[in-house]
């Protein structure tokens, strides 16, 4: 892999961009991270990320993807080969209210991104979709061969409507887009929004935990060093056209175009109220539970497929969520504690 050139992430002070960037730099990469710093979580959070990731190798651009000229100038400036696009307007919940930002981040965005990649002949972008474009499908576990026309969410829409962008770009220009269905990514510096840091932060204060769907409900929980051991592994593979594609049995993950949708996840989903009980013996507090309905825009239960993945890649996720957990507790109280 060529190591000069830099690799640019967006949404670089998010969850997952941060990981990714501070794996990379380990590593010897040079990295260009851009991020909008918005308000939907708390901002301390996304700075204290970014101070974590101070070094001679990064170059931290603020920048809004909704501002074509501004990502046109950042790619000419740069020239990176390799894009990996993290940066999204996240939550299903949120996306209920406020569908326009949605539209804005996660649309326009990321149209302005593969404008930008097409004109600078991007070696691989590798961007970040859900598993949300499942949405009402109970065929379990989760196969990118399968069809996803039922999203029940406007986030979810917007993820599918990027692979179909995506695969646009690579059948009309050549552009290889590799796009990443994430299953629940969860661990130390994730987001407020997520239940384990929501639970965590009740249950240590000794409030009320919701519990929707009955805690019948289950995800496929996967540990963030996993989910950053996928995508390294991806970068130097972009995807080549499928010579065995056939317009008859329309394979979903592949194409005649250099286009492919990979999930990346556990592979061992969780029951909640599982979590949720280690959760508690991780604190040492047992949990009081509000049991209500399944909300709107979520699903029962969320499982991957990922032998697409392992083939491809030898990827094999190892934290189980009696490890993950844990670490999370213990940055989550340290983290809290720097705060005063």
């Amino acid at each position: 892999m060529n190591y000069d050139a830099p690799i640019l992430i967006t949404g670089t002070a998010g969850f997952i961009g941060f990981h990714l960037t501070k794996h990379l730099l380990e590593q010897g990469h040079h990295v260009v991270g851009l991020d909008n710093m918005n308000p939907y979580y708390d901002i301390r959070l996304k700075e204290d990320r970014l101070s974590q990731l101070s070094h001679p190798h990064f170059q931290f651009q603020p920048c809004d993807l909704a501002y074509k000229d501004a990502v046109m100038g950042l790619f000419s400036n740069f020239k990176p080969k390799i894009v990996i696009h993290l940066a999204a307007q996240a939550g299903v919940r949120y996306s209920i209210d406020n569908p326009s930002a949605y539209m804005d981040s996660n649309m326009i965005g990321f149209f302005n991104i593969l404008e930008a990649a097409r004109h600078h002949n991007i070696n691989h972008l590798i961007y970040a979709s859900s598993s949300s474009v499942y949405g009402a499908s109970t065929d379990y576990p989760f196969s990118e061969k399968q069809a996803v026309n039922h999203p029940v969410s406007f986030y979810a829409a917007t993820k599918k409507a990027n692979e179909a962008m995506a695969h646009s770009y690579a059948h009309l220009y050549g552009l290889p887009c590799t796009g990443l269905r994430f299953f629940t990514v969860y661990g130390p510096w994730g987001r407020p929004d997520m239940a384990l840091w929501r639970f965590t932060d009740r249950i240590m204060k000794g409030e009320p935990i919701q519990v929707f769907g009955e805690g019948k409900m289950s995800r496929d929980f996967t540990y963030i060093d996993d989910i950053i051991d996928g995508i390294i592994r991806l970068i130097p593979l972009p995807p080549q056209p499928n010579p065995n594609w056939d317009s008859k049995t329309q394979d979903q993950a592949t194409s005649m175009a250099p286009w492919r949708i990979l999930n990346i996840g556990n592979n061992q989903p969780t029951e909640l109220e599982h979590f949720i009980s280690v959760l508690e013996e991780t604190i040492g507090i047992k949990a009081v539970k509000e049991y209500l309905p399944m909300q709107d825009g979520d699903v029962r239960s969320t499982a991957a497929d990922i032998t697409a993945i392992q083939e491809l890649t030898g990827f094999q996720p190892r934290t189980k969520i009696e490890d993950g957990i844990p670490a999370f507790v213990e940055w989550y109280r340290r983290w809290h504690g720097n705060k005063g």
